[in-house]
């Protein structure tokens, strides 16, 4: 086993990390940049390092920086946490180089499935289904509309290194794909550094289902079930849950085989996620593949009660999965609330000084976050900063647990998206189960339509 590890990451999954590593047994080192001194998992690190200046670039995503940091203070492993340098090739391959561990899968494997063209390729290959679309990628438009017209409209344009929710285009019409292929290969090039996309069926009203899966280095793979992740904003997940509300034991069953088959036929190890989408029909088609933790984890972790981030760092040091498909039990019931520093109605960031704080707990409540009263919320960073999670029995009864959990959750000083999560848990088609993709769209267009009516009401009677 590790005796040192470093996290090449910041805020609430820096924590749930460390404290990991703290009940393993584990020595933790926090990397921090220099406006990040006072955060959390800063102070419960045993060790810490400043690498670098605000901006990601300079710090978190400095990977000379981080190396040092890990040399100089006898880290053997270093553990990305998600977003940041998580899935990206060449750092796993340069902690090679210095043999420091890379607790997550190989970088071949990181590059092989954050291409998303030759991923889906590749589960094509291995007769998981997936979405009618070009054969790798297009280079240009003309190619484009002639892979479009072959598979019919409507398509999506899809960068090739995309990845949350960037370098996407619906297009539906002929005339549309010149100018649509043309801004999705310049958002995948400033944002990915790669303007290679692909063309694929575009599906309406989808669910997005995930898999988690674990896997070791000695052939041994498992799944953990699904979340439900289609309450989503432009592509972001706002709302996770597990186990779906639409999946049957036998449905779970059959995909969670499909997904354990392709991670074995890609020698895949470590923590891992295979993402569906299904349409209204209740047909599955392979999306991606996420090498890295999720930030929704803790709902798996809820009704599975396997601890993912222990199994990562175990795998990592050689040993076997603690458990076999056999093992794995669900539990009740568990939803995910991501709160972000946003404003609930228009989602613009919303960076400051946190005035008060109160955090709501009780029986089956998780609250991962590194924020506190008189934390200042940076501009610099992603705006998540923090997530309820909720398990119950029921899906009712975790409904409910999580409604008393945002109305007890008091974040004063910055605006917060609570107001909208509790708006998605009164929902009466939330509450059924009945929702798509398209949930969120529609409920911020029937709020604005609601609005819209109240203030010519307040209009009329000024006027009257």
């Amino acid at each position: 086993m590790f005796e040192k590890v470093l996290i090449a990451n910041r805020g609430e999954i820096a924590l749930r990390i460390i404290r990991a590593c703290r009940e393993m047994g584990i020595k933790s080192v926090a990397v921090y940049s220099e406006v990040d001194e006072d955060s959390l998992h800063v102070r419960f690190a045993d060790e810490s390092v400043c690498i670098g200046p605000a901006r990601s670039d300079r710090s978190y995503l400095n990977i000379g920086n981080i190396i040092s940091a890990a040399l100089v203070t006898g880290a053997d492993a270093i553990h990305p946490g998600y977003g940041y340098l998580a899935e990206d090739p060449g750092f796993a391959r340069i902690c090679e180089d210095h043999r420091i561990k890379f607790i997550g899968p190989s970088p071949r494997l990181i590059r092989l499935m954050g291409h998303k063209a030759s991923a889906r390729a590749t589960m094509k290959s291995f007769g998981v289904p997936t979405l009618p679309g070009s054969d790798g990628e297009v280079e240009t438009a003309k190619e484009a509309l002639e892979a479009a017209c072959e598979v019919g409209f409507p398509v999506l344009i899809k960068a090739s290194g995309g990845g949350g929710g960037k370098g996407m285009r619906i297009v539906r019409h002929e005339e549309e794909m010149p100018r649509a292929f043309q801004a999705v290969q310049s958002e995948a090039a400033a944002a990915f550094g790669n303007p290679g996309a692909y063309i694929e069926k575009y599906v309406g009203e989808p669910r997005h289902i995930e898999f988690q899966l674990l896997a070791d280095e000695h052939g041994n793979v498992i799944h953990l079930g699904e979340r439900e992740c289609s309450i989503q904003r432009r592509h972001q997940k706002l709302i996770e849950e597990s186990p779906s509300p639409v999946i049957t034991a036998r449905r779970r069953h059959s995909l969670g085989a499909l997904a354990i088959d392709a991670a074995s036929k890609l020698g895949y190890t470590s923590a891992g996620t295979m993402e569906f989408l299904m349409d209204p029909q209740g047909q599955f088609y392979f999306l991606e593949m996420n090498t890295r933790i999720q930030v929704e984890h803790p709902v798996t972790e809820f009704v599975t009660g396997v601890d993912i981030v222990k199994e990562m760092i175990r795998i990592a040091a050689g040993e076997k999965l603690s458990l076999s498909q056999s093992d794995v039990k669900f539990n009740g019931h568990a939803l995910e609330c991501r709160v972000n520093a946003e404003h609930p109605e228009t989602f613009a960031p919303s960076p400051g000084k946190i005035t008060a704080c109160n955090v709501p707990g009780g029986i089956g409540v998780r609250i991962d976050t590194a924020i506190y009263k008189d934390y200042v919320v940076l501009p610099y960073y992603d705006s998540l900063i923090a997530k309820v999670i909720v398990h119950a029995p029921t899906r009712r009864e975790a409904i409910a647990r999580m409604q008393r959990c945002l109305e007890e959750f008091v974040i004063e000083g910055i605006e917060t998206t609570i107001p909208f999560q509790m708006e998605v848990m009164r929902d009466p088609d939330f509450q059924r189960g009945r929702f798509s993709t398209g949930f969120v769209q529609r409920l911020l267009g029937q709020a604005s339509a609601e609005g819209e009516r109240e203030d010519k009401r307040v209009r009329s009677m000024r006027s009257a």
